[in-house]
């Protein structure tokens, strides 16, 4: 009777181990969203997509997304979608930092509802140059997504210099964005300011 009671504990005690190693863990860094990426330092993937049809900034369509728009300038290539909860919260971000015109904010509409995608943007404001709808995901994977938001920085060769998973926080905007960005707007060959 004794080991029947011994070993109902078994489960729990390895659910506490467990519990201990992801704490520890996550108390070490591993929760970082900086994702080593094998893209890192590579062009950006050759894919062309289609505009979000409908958006318009002072009545004309924004663009679609080509590589080709990626040399030249830096640019952030945010991945979202009207539906993720995350990219809601992230948005405020957005908005701010397309204010600077060091460089050019790019979307990726990810597997989501034309109408819903205007409609977040209609309602929380754009902050993208270019928008490039994604409807199936697969040219994501092409970016190597993980998930929605992801956040790149693009340096002016078109090449991929930084990646950050999950929303873009004050935290982790202070801590990794904002420096990386720094590093690759200080190196680019010369002061390109993004289109009107």
């Amino acid at each position: 009777m004794t080991s029947r009671r011994m070993l109902a504990f078994v489960p729990l005690l390895i659910f506490a181990g467990l519990a201990a190693l992801f704490f520890i863990q996550l108390s070490r860094g591993g929760g970082s969203n900086v994702v080593p990426s094998a893209l890192i330092g590579a062009a950006v993937p050759q894919v062309e997509l289609a505009a979000l049809d409908g958006l318009k900034t002072n009545g004309v369509q924004v663009p679609g997304m080509s590589p080709d728009q990626m040399k030249g300038q830096v640019s952030i290539v945010n991945i979202w979608a009207s539906w993720c909860a995350p990219c809601r919260a992230e948005h405020p971000l957005l908005v701010e930092l397309s204010e600077d015109e060091r460089f050019q904010m790019i979307g990726i509409n990810y597997k989501d509802k034309p109408s819903n995608a205007l409609r977040f943007l209609g309602s929380l404001g754009n902050p993208y140059d270019i928008v490039g709808v994604d409807e199936d995901g697969r040219s994501s994977i092409e970016w190597g997504v993980y998930g929605v938001p992801e956040t790149f920085i693009v340096d002016a060769d078109g090449k991929i210099a930084h990646k950050h998973v999950g929303p873009l926080s004050a935290a982790s905007m202070e801590s990794s964005f904002m420096p990386a960005l720094a590093e690759v707007l200080a190196s680019r060959p010369s002061a390109i300011l993004k289109p009107d």
